[in-house]
């Protein structure tokens, strides 16, 4: 039994979402935010790459100029975020009647104080209007989260504890034996302690899958995340009814090749509406 945290409490991810902006940006269009990663959310190296990808959005949510909701949004890693403040720069490159396309830029200073850009990231929100929907993948059939055992998290990573993680099937190698398997993993996941899911929690949860290269080689390889798309299927109001519901999410690859490998995932709600889906290109190190 999972308890909400308190109405008197902050969650972890509003915390990290907590930017400043920079006073004396109002008559400008690209506006400033500063903030800093949460420990909450370290990371083998830094801060999980889910967590800084929804403080890139956050810059346009905030933003006063924003029109509509998000539909897209790339985040490139740069360089590793340190554990250190940062700014994110965020700017409407055009608006048009329906839609909106931003450019943003997180950079943290070095030890003499000189900027250098560690995420570069590119978002379009859009006003949506009611029209035929449909959806060719449907969510798979599965046992209700309640009835599936949380995956074990104990002596891993800091920012895995932020998540309910309930393993459907491909789960975790259980040793590293160098076994090869198919890249496919599902769970049931939700933030921890729950947390209503907006476009910021949607964005990180679509960053929650541990690497595909682990599962098809059971193999300590070390990766990194270069590039990540995420595409939202859902509007506010819909990502409100979702509330703090666990979703299905699912992820596989499609190929690996000298040093790189991509990472495709779905993410459905609880009655098995397909929220998000989303793209990687990950660097391998042999």
């Amino acid at each position: 039994m999972h308890t909400p945290a308190s109405s008197t409490s902050t969650h972890p991810l509003d915390e990290a979402l907590a930017l400043a902006p920079q006073a004396g940006d109002e008559s400008r269009a690209a506006r400033v935010y500063t903030g800093a990663p949460h420990a909450a959310y370290d990371n083998m190296v830094g801060p999980f790459g889910g967590a800084s990808a929804a403080q890139m959005l956050q810059a346009v949510l905030l933003h006063p100029d924003r029109l509509g909701d998000p539909v897209a949004l790339t985040i490139n890693f740069a360089a590793a975020v340190a554990n250190a403040p940062f700014q994110i720069v965020a700017e409407p490159a055009r608006t048009n009647r329906s839609t909106q396309h931003w450019v943003m830029r997180m950079t943290q200073a070095d030890a003499q104080g000189a900027e250098h850009t560690v995420l570069t990231a590119t978002a379009v929100t859009a006003v949506r209007r009611s029209t035929w929907s449909a959806t060719d993948a449907p969510a798979p059939e599965a046992p209700a989260p309640e009835q599936i055992p949380r995956a074990p998290h104990s002596g891993m990573v800091r920012w895995i504890e932020r998540y309910d993680m309930r393993p459907l099937a491909g789960g975790f190698p259980a040793q590293w034996d160098g076994q090869e398997a198919d890249s496919l993993s599902r769970m049931w996941v939700r933030d921890e302690p729950p947390r209503p899911l907006d476009f910021a929690s949607l964005t990180a949860l679509s960053d929650a899958f541990f690497p595909r290269i682990w599962r098809r080689r059971a193999t300590p390889t070390p990766i990194g995340t270069v590039s990540m798309t995420v595409y939202f299927h859902v509007d506010a109001a819909g990502l409100a009814a979702v509330g703090t519901g666990h979703l299905q999410a699912q992820a596989s690859a499609q190929v690996f090749y000298n040093g790189f490998f991509d990472q495709s995932g779905l993410l459905w709600g609880p009655a098995g509406q397909l929220l998000a889906t989303t793209h990687q290109i990950v660097y391998y190190k042999e």
